[in-house]
């Protein structure tokens, strides 16, 4: 027959539990509150002193308007700049040398401050944005500084803000400074580069000369007229038509010499070959007026009548008239001939020199074409090499001028320090201490010992209690604790045991 028991503790058992085992709840309970008062007596202060901070871009080359940014990385890469500045040993310490050591200093005064000082301090300083941004978002930030004394802590938050204010503007001049002596040689190269351009470009202008518009008209346009173009056009004109004179000439000079022998081909021949000889066509014309005028006569008269005769004779006199102009209109078309050959060649000439200056400057073009281009293009490498450096120049101007970084106000620590006060601090101690002597109770007293200490004091009840023990449990004796475990028995082994016997019992 399995025996079932139930185990539990009522108030009434936890109180006498305690008031049974009082020393060791109490003891613990006196050295951890007595310890945490001694601690909150003791403990420093720490107090923060924060100071608000806003920053800018630089006002020179931006294109976004004078101290704007131009977009929230510009903002976030400063601002992280700014944290590493705060973070550097050179600003800690020279805060720290500027505030000089804390009251009651132990270390050696002329070694202030030690490297472990500058380390404390840089635990103590903190670069934060205000609550719920990040850096990036806002242009304004918060420096902080801890210390456990209130003025020194304002103190160290003023000295870090002017350390940090020189830092960043002597790492701005030294920016710039490098910023310039790079710019300084680049516009060194490209302007040597740029004479370079220049000196192949005036050579090959000096070897246009006079053809010089030409080229730059054929670099700068295709297509188009220009002055040698025209020449080149007129001239050509000019040799077709004195061609075409040099040919009529020649077929006069043909024609007279052939009437010579025949007047009857020069009354065939036609106006346009005399037009250069105005007398021989005039004769012309008179010869062929006598000759219409002798035939209407003897249309009416007899060639015995003195006015048929008359013109008769005058026809006569204006052939042998037309007959000796023969020769020297001969010798006048010879002349022609040979102006018109030397107009031809000369004009062949003009034309020949054209057309090599044309195909010369073709063939200049293409190089001259590259040179401009070279030429502009290292131009405005030295323009804007020497507007980076004026640039460069105006931010070192302005790193010593102004700084980047401005104060809202002036630091500020508050009215309270950081962290619980004293008596809060003993109140939690109090209580630790009271908990931490209950756990000590509950984990090291066995029910046994509870047992026999309440059996020692009644004798009697004792003996009833060890006569309940060794009858039967009943139905009724299941709603009372039972504490017959082994002397050695702990209240973790008891209820261990109590499991295990409610489990028989069902089973």
């Amino acid at each position: 027959m399995n025996n079932a028991t139930d185990f539990s503790f009522r108030p009434a058992d936890v109180i006498r539990l305690l008031a049974t085992h009082r020393t060791r709840w109490i003891v613990p309970a006196v050295v951890i509150a007595g310890a945490t008062i001694v601690f909150a007596a003791v403990r420093p202060a720490t107090w923060q002193a924060s100071q608000a901070l806003i920053i800018r871009n630089e006002a020179s080359g931006n294109h976004e308007g004078p101290g704007k940014f131009g977009h929230a990385d510009q903002m976030k890469t400063l601002q992280e700049t700014i944290l590493e500045v705060v973070r550097s040993r050179g600003v800690l310490e020279a805060a720290l040398i500027e505030v000089g050591p804390p009251a009651g200093y132990r270390g050696d005064a002329e070694a202030w401050p030690t490297p472990r000082d500058v380390a404390d301090l840089r635990d103590a300083v903190e670069l934060k944005p205000p609550k719920g941004a990040e850096f990036g978002q806002t242009e304004v930030f918060y420096l902080t500084a801890k210390d456990h004394d209130h003025d020194r802590a304002l103190a160290l938050a003023a000295a870090v803000c002017d350390e940090l204010d020189r830092r960043s503007q002597e790492l701005r001049d030294a920016q710039a400074q490098s910023m310039i002596r790079e710019l300084v040689n680049t516009v060194t190269l490209a302007k040597a580069d740029l004479d370079e351009s220049t000196r192949q470009l005036s050579r090959i202008e000096r070897e246009a000369g006079s053809d010089l518009a030409e080229l730059r008209i054929l670099n700068d346009a295709t297509t188009g007229d220009s002055a040698l173009r025209r020449t080149e056009s007129e001239i050509r004109t000019e040799l077709r038509q004195a061609e075409a004179a040099h040919q009529a000439n020649g077929e006069l000079l043909a024609l007279l010499k052939a009437a010579q022998d025949d007047p009857g081909q020069l009354l065939a021949a036609p106006n346009r070959l005399l037009e250069s000889q105005p007398s021989l066509r005039r004769l012309k014309d008179g010869l062929v007026d006598a000759q219409i005028e002798t035939a209407t006569l003897k249309g009416r008269m007899s060639d015995a009548h003195p006015a048929v005769r008359a013109a008769q004779e005058s026809q006569r006199e204006i052939g042998r008239h037309l007959h000796n102009e023969l020769p020297i209109a001969v010798r006048g078309i010879e002349v022609e001939l040979r102006l018109d050959a030397e107009r031809i060649a000369m004009l062949e000439g003009q034309l020949a020199d054209a057309t090599g200056r044309m195909k010369r400057l073709a063939e200049m073009r293409a190089t001259y074409a590259n040179l401009v281009a070279q030429t502009r293009h290292r131009s405005q490498l030295v323009d804007e090499a020497e507007q980076n450096l004026a640039q460069a120049r105006a931010s070192q101007a302005g790193a010593g001028a102004a700084s980047l970084i401005a104060r809202i106000d002036a630091p500020d620590a508050g009215t309270k320090p950081l962290g619980p006060g004293r008596a809060t601090i003993a109140l939690l101690g109090v209580i630790g201490g009271l908990a931490v002597g209950l756990g000590i109770v509950v984990l090291t007293v066995t029910p046994n010992q509870t047992v026999s200490s309440e059996t020692a004091a009644l004798p009697e009840a004792r003996e009833d209690r060890v006569a309940d023990a060794r009858r039967v449990p009943t139905h009724a004796d299941k709603a009372r604790p039972v504490f017959d475990a082994a002397p050695s028995l702990s209240l973790t082994d008891a209820l261990r045991r109590l499991s295990e016997s409610q489990s028989s019992s069902r089973n």
